[in-house]
């Protein structure tokens, strides 16, 4: 076949009557979306709930540690009996 009759096949195809769908398809592919909804959703939510922890968590982390606080230096003694 050449490329003008494969496109006239498929032509015929696309423009003739569509084939018939059995009547539990539908039924079927409206329980499989609902439920692949369903799980979208609650792994979103829980992803966002994961994400609020770990938030919470470095929150309380940085605010017990502080780590912005420079240490106390170590290296050398007070001075004291001048």
């Amino acid at each position: 076949m050449n490329q003008t009759m494969r496109e006239t096949a498929v032509r015929q195809i696309l423009e003739g009557p569509a084939a018939p769908v059995p009547p539990e398809l539908y039924a079927d592919v409206m329980r499989r979306g609902g439920r692949m909804l369903r799980r979208r959703r609650t792994a979103r939510h829980l992803l966002w709930l994961i994400l609020l922890a770990v938030t919470v968590a470095f929150v309380v982390w940085a605010l017990t540690v502080q780590p912005w606080v420079e240490p106390p230096s170590e290296t050398t003694p007070p001075l004291t009996d001048w």
